[in-house]
């Protein structure tokens, strides 16, 4: 699911057609690209977060909106102006490509926290692949944004760069790190191990856990720390995850997938009959026949309109050392180059650890006031968290946040005869 330079492509058209609006309608405008995009963190159907720089005393929200529906650029029905937002923006539909995207208006935060990730990118070169693993895994189950009660991306980031910050065992600098041991360590820690009660998170000066009493001691306006605390690095007294209302189901698809992942890596994997037709990574994240229908569509109409910066290009090369997951590995086994698959082998060589050297990493981090929980397992029977117990009597069983592995079931694509067949209606 990592980004492929026909889809950086594609969506450099999608931004040049917009700025061609901006900059006729206002010459010294500055248009900049934050999020996913500019970070190279995106998936396939996420959207592009754009922020418009000049002198206004108010966001032209409607000046824009007309402009757009004037020069065709955005779906008719799909320009939403929203103005009442903490953040003013306008959301539109790219008419050709249906790619999402949400214009702002001289608001800084956005374009700050996509260089502070970049930075952090550089430092952890190993944030990247956890990082577009996580956003599918929470994407396919409907947890990847606040307003369907799941966690930011940015929240997401943050929670792995504090994972690989605090970390125990690695150093998370190297590149030969055990990436699927890692994949099941971030699902521990956060699915059992973490004191969502008392603990936030704190990215600065190293990073550390910190008591929620010390953060709310410089929040501001009455705010108290959320479930999800994370102290924005970027804006004291800021809790990022304060809208997550949704944490705790985070949670639970969390110590969901730490089970099903530590019972496939574990000796007992070896007898299961499906063994040899899923992948230990299958095992909690799938991709569509659309998804991989639009990818094709993508590849087919923008391949040959490749032309790569050399920072996007060296983000892009992430691709050839994440694995795909199963659907789009046997879909473009025939058609695509061989890619390193760096994290299912990962995953597989998990099986030869023993229980001694599979100790889990956060382990060693618990304290009252940090951790609640048991410690990590390789042998496929687990001992029951404090607050949430997967296990039962009959069997494990998937949370109630888990929406299953249908990725978009509640989005249906429907095709345009004039468009070459171009699958919409994608969600996130």
């Amino acid at each position: 699911m990592s980004p492929r330079p026909e889809e950086a492509a594609m969506r450099r058209e999608v931004v040049k057609r917009i700025e061609t609006v901006i900059k006729d309608l206002w010459p010294t405008a500055d248009v900049q690209i934050f999020g996913s995009f500019s970070t190279g963190l995106y998936l396939p159907t996420s959207d592009i977060d754009l922020v418009v720089f000049g002198k206004w005393e108010r966001p032209p929200l409607q000046l824009l909106e007309q402009a757009l529906r004037k020069h065709n650029v955005a779906e008719p029905y799909s320009i939403k102006v929203l103005d009442k937002a903490t953040v003013p923006i306008i959301k539109l539909t790219d008419q050709e490509t249906e790619v999402k995207v949400d214009i702002s208006f001289n608001v800084e935060t956005g374009v700050k926290a996509a260089r502070f990730i970049k930075e952090y990118m550089k430092k952890y070169s190993l944030l990247p692949y956890l990082i577009l693993v996580l956003k599918q895994f929470l994407l396919q189950r409907d947890l990847n944004e606040v307003f369907t009660g799941g966690i930011s991306s940015y929240s997401l980031i943050l929670m792995a760069i504090s994972f690989l910050q605090l970390h125990p065992r690695i150093d998370a600098r190297r590149a030969d790190e055990n990436l699927g041991m890692l994949l099941i360590e971030f699902f521990e820690l956060y699915g059992r191990n973490f004191n969502y009660l008392k603990t936030g998170i704190r990215i600065k000066n190293g990073g550390a856990y910190i008591a929620k009493e010390e953060i709310m001691k410089v929040m501001t306006n009455g705010y108290r720390p959320s479930m999800l605390c994370i102290e924005d690095p970027l804006l004291p007294g800021n809790d990022v995850g304060r809208s997550s209302y949704g944490a705790m189901q985070v949670k639970q698809v969390f110590d969901y997938a730490y089970i099903v992942l530590s019972h496939a890596v574990s000796p007992l994997a070896r007898s299961y009959p499906n063994r040899d037709s899923e992948s230990t990574l299958g095992r909690i994240i799938k991709v569509t026949q659309e998804v991989i229908d639009y990818r094709a569509w993508i590849k087919k109409k923008w391949g040959s309109k490749i032309n790569l910066s050399p920072e996007l290009d060296n983000r892009l090369k992430i691709r050839d050392q994440i694995a795909l997951c199963n659907g789009e590995q046997q879909q473009n086994r025939d058609s695509e180059p061989s890619y390193n698959q760096h994290l299912a082998l990962s995953l597989a060589s998990t099986q030869q650890l023993s229980s001694g050297s599979s100790a889990s990493s956060v382990s060693s981090l618990s304290s009252s006031d940090i951790h609640s929980g048991m410690k990590f397992s390789m042998k496929g029977t687990h001992n029951q968290g404090n607050s949430y117990s997967p296990v039962s009597s009959g069997g494990m069983r998937q949370p109630v946040g888990n929406r299953g592995h249908h990725q978009y079931n509640r989005n249906i694509w429907r095709r345009k005869k004039h468009r070459d067949s171009l699958p919409i209606s994608l969600s996130r």
